[in-house]
């Protein structure tokens, strides 16, 4: 056996020996490439003084503008839960980025929409944020991407609500 395949067998080896199991070796590899790629997003949204779901936020209402979106339904679009959606509206309409309404006929109801001022914000961030997914994963082809957005969906597939947006 050459060195190089000892050097490799060795490798495996003790890789092997790190994962209690395949799923957990897919599942840590999962949670460290959202690290790694979170920590570019991170410093992109800090230059804002936005989080990456308030960005997520404003991106979803300036979807639906010129409607207001019920914050609950808004809650359940998110890319991820936020425990405390009213605390991140509340940042945003203190921003002057979004705006709230509640319905005469239901109080209880809060509609969001987002203000002029959220929308020249997304749009001075598209370039800067175009450029940080080029830098998290153009080294993929197109045909690799679509193959990892494929096995995303897949693996969590069983795992997301009926009515999920994502499905």
């Amino acid at each position: 056996m050459s060195s190089t395949q000892t050097k490799l067998r060795t490798k495996q080896t003790r890789q092997a020996a790190r994962f209690d199991s395949l799923e957990q070796e897919v599942f840590l590899n999962l949670w460290r490439t959202y690290d790694r790629l979170r920590i570019q997003e991170d410093e992109l949204f800090g230059r804002f003084d936005l989080t990456p779901q308030q960005y997520n936020a404003l991106r979803l209402l300036r979807a639906t503008q010129p409607e207001l979106l019920p914050t609950l339904t808004l809650a359940e679009r998110l890319v991820s839960r936020s425990p405390d959606i009213t605390r991140m509206l509340d940042k945003l309409e203190e921003r002057g980025l979004i705006v709230r309404d509640r319905p005469a006929e239901n109080r209880r109801t809060v509609r969001i929409g987002i203000t002029n001022a959220g929308i020249a914000l997304l749009e001075e961030i598209a370039l800067p944020l175009q450029e940080c997914h080029a830098r998290q994963l153009g080294h993929l082809s197109a045909s690799e991407l679509r193959q990892l957005c494929a096995l995303l969906k897949s693996a969590r597939g069983p795992h997301e609500d009926d009515q999920s947006s994502w499905i």
